[in-house]
């Protein structure tokens, strides 16, 4: 016999629909190179909204691979809720590898497109030709005209610009992929580990626990670990559920940055 209460899927989409209905004053905070950039969590829906039809536009399909090469920023954030959201799963590529080690990786993966912060390009450059399943090149938080030996690129602002704020989210399967995450390939060659919409919602919850990281809408997080790192064990995602505040160190997480941002938004 089933049970016939909170027949509900967990899924990425309950986070984004929270997060519309119940946070959108709540702000996002990200240090970039040339200041600070801030908006509010309506803003942060209504950009992932115009990302998902960016997608469909570049043809990513239910279930393929997208990676990001990216620093904590809220553009990073928007493709982890956005990609998944969307049906495909979000590949966060580790930006402190060797680069035939994030090709090797790209490539296993057979990621199809990549969001890549600009000041990485240079990084990106040196092990794109071993990804020949990569599609797109989509850059994002760019400081200045870019310049690269990569052709073509998409520029992530450009294409949000020109995409609708509203969006018509799937009904996933709880049990969907939703994210992946490589090893370090300190005992062999680096192997994937898949994450499900569940799973990713009930770390969420964990970390609302008093005896967690006890997170609520009156707290404010600072995502130091990288959040190519163990999803950035999965804190950006329960700070999104719960309504905490945000703020994200950019490119340059230095203690120094770091410091001045604890003593700013804090």
């Amino acid at each position: 016999m089933q049970g016939l209460m909170m027949e509900y899927p967990l899924t990425l989409r309950m986070v984004l629909d929270r997060a519309r209905l119940l946070f959108r004053g709540q702000q996002i905070v990200t240090r970039g190179v040339t200041g600070t950039h801030r908006y509010t969590y309506g803003d942060f829906y209504c950009r992932t909204c115009r990302l998902a039809n960016v997608l469909r536009k570049l043809e990513a399909k239910p279930g393929d691979r997208v990676a990001t090469l990216a620093w904590n920023t809220h553009t990073h954030l928007e493709v982890y809720l956005g990609a998944p959201c969307y049906g495909t799963v979000l590949h966060t590529l580790n930006l402190r590898l060797a680069p035939d080690q994030i090709g090797y990786i790209a490539n296993h993966a057979e990621d199809s497109i990549i969001f890549v912060d600009q000041s990485l390009l240079p990084l990106l450059e040196q092990f794109r030709s071993m990804v020949p399943s990569f599609r797109h090149i989509v850059v994002m938080n760019e400081e200045k005209k870019t310049a690269t030996s990569l052709d073509p690129v998409l520029h992530y602002e450009d294409l949000l610009s020109k995409a609708s704020p509203e969006y018509d989210w799937p009904q996933l399967d709880e049990g969907t992929a939703a994210a992946m995450c490589y090893t370090s390939g300190t005992t062999g060659k680096p192997r994937g580990v898949l994450y499900s919409h569940r799973s990713l919602v009930l770390v969420s919850m964990a970390l609302a626990h008093a005896d967690s990281f006890g997170l609520s809408e009156n707290d404010v997080v600072m995502p130091i670990v990288p959040m190519f790192h163990a999803n950035a064990w999965g804190i950006p995602v329960a700070a999104m559920m719960f309504g905490s505040k945000q703020v994200f160190p950019g490119p340059n997480p230095q203690a120094r940055n770091l410091a001045e941002l604890i003593h700013a938004e804090f």
